[in-house]
């Protein structure tokens, strides 16, 4: 792994490798209690939110996807076009810390659930400690080994192994709870919020989806194939959240729906369910924040990153609580919506898809702006994310997530006219100037 694009020649992905990458992220505990959290909007609202949402979120994601594919570089390497050399690496910081963030959450939720269904089994498989280090570990080792042979071969396994226990749970969820249907909510979520809590989701991996598309043979098929993969199981895992929620009133349905399937004798394939699912979806999360920290200093040692940042979700899954995982997915969404605001809008309206790849890695070249910042999309940035969580604070019905980056994407849109039309222009540095 380096920062350097991959060439042609190196991209030998294909469009099931993506669709089951993400099939095998959407499978999570994360996103069945995400989906409970709608469960207040009622039965059918929460159905919309789900759909709508993920179709918005995903289309988002995907387009962050071709920047990638387009030309072969990471997520972080592709804010610098329009954010500045120096100033993706703010950005790089802010992954990192959601990464680390998101991956701990993961470890938290997955070691519970197995703390949970070992307590037949006593001793250490009763403890979620135990949990979280065994899942660490596998996570780490999976994002160790990413685009290797034997990783494709174990993600295509651990696809179909969890597709089948998926609907086991599915069955469990529909015909094994006990039907408690609730009608409606003293203090329903209004349809915005519920509709910013699921785009939240895909938004999540916005930041992280160029370090794999980067990898692909075909610009359309890494697109296509990413959307419909995270789109169904995404959906299918929110829709059996909102479900079991609504049924039970439970405010963890993964932990219930596991814990059913364990009293009728499915207690094996459900811990199978949550170390798979567990690693499927946070290895990324550990192989992107490599990616991220090489963004920020490319001299770095790739597998040393990947050992450190496994080592310190672990630490912080063992030290901290779970219980803000609502308040996290909309503070992501609150950082990143408007952030790709500003990306989508320089890559797709201002560049038409045209970046000078050498560019990129040069200092004082065409993307160093300021000081390796562009100003523009930094304060469009920022006045993105205070329209969010304006928003937000003030509940108002529209949401956060399309005002967030509608607003930021035409300010710095109305930016860069200005500075064009002021005739204001980028600095280049001598042929002596040392590659960033």
């Amino acid at each position: 792994m380096n920062i350097r694009p991959v060439t042609a020649a190196e991209r030998h992905w294909g469009g099931l490798d993506y669709f089951l990458l993400w099939a095998g992220v959407g499978i999570s505990l994360a996103e069945i209690w995400a989906g409970g959290f709608l469960s207040t909007m009622g039965l059918w609202l929460g159905l919309s939110a789900i759909i709508i949402g993920h179709i918005i979120g995903n289309t988002l994601m995907g387009l962050g996807g071709i920047i990638g594919s387009d030309h072969g570089i990471m997520s972080m390497v592709s804010l610098r076009p329009s954010f500045g050399i120096r100033g993706s690496r703010i950005a790089a910081v802010l992954n990192i810390i959601q990464l680390v963030g998101w991956a701990s959450i993961m470890l938290i939720i997955g070691g519970r659930a197995g703390a949970a269904l070992g307590q037949g089994i006593g001793g250490v498989f009763a403890t979620s400690r135990f949990w979280i280090i065994l899942l660490g570990v596998g996570t780490l080792l999976w994002a160790l080994y990413t685009g290797k042979t034997i990783w494709k071969t174990m993600q295509s396994i651990s696809m179909v192994a969890m597709v089948l226990i998926m609907g086991a749970m599915s069955w469990v969820s529909f015909t094994g709870l006990e039907l408690n249907l609730i009608k409606s909510a003293a203090d329903p979520m209004p349809f915005m919020t519920g509709l910013d809590l699921v785009i939240a989701m895909p938004i999540s991996w916005m930041p992280l989806v160029a370090d794999y598309s980067r990898m692909s043979k075909s610009t359309s098929s890494a697109f296509w194939n990413t959307w419909w993969g995270y789109f169904i199981i995404s959906s299918w895992m929110y829709i059996l959240g909102l479900v079991a929620t609504l049924m039970t009133g439970s405010t963890d349905p993964g932990f219930l729906i596991l814990q059913t399937m364990g009293t009728i004798g499915l207690a094996v394939p459900a811990l199978v369910l949550i170390v798979l699912s567990t690693v499927t979806s946070d290895f990324p999360d550990i192989y992107s924040t490599t990616c991220s920290v090489m963004n920020i200093s490319p001299k770095v040692k790739p597998n040393t990153v990947m050992w450190g940042s496994g080592i310190v979700t672990i630490v912080v899954a063992l030290l901290t609580p779970v219980e803000q995982f609502e308040n996290f997915l909309l503070l992501i969404g609150a950082m990143f919506v408007p952030l790709f605001g500003v990306v989508l809008t320089d890559y797709f309206i201002i560049r038409k898809r045209r970046i000078d790849v050498g560019q990129l890695y040069k200092r004082c070249g065409e993307y160093w702006y300021v000081k390796g910042y562009n100003v523009s999309a930094i304060i469009s940035w920022a006045i993105g994310f205070a329209v969010f969580e304006t928003v937000a604070h003030m509940q108002y019905t529209v949401g956060g997530t399309l005002p967030s980056i509608i607003v930021s994407g035409l300010l710095y849109q109305v930016l860069t006219s200005v500075s064009e039309r002021r005739g204001e222009k980028i600095a280049y540095g001598s042929a002596s100037d040392r590659q960033d």
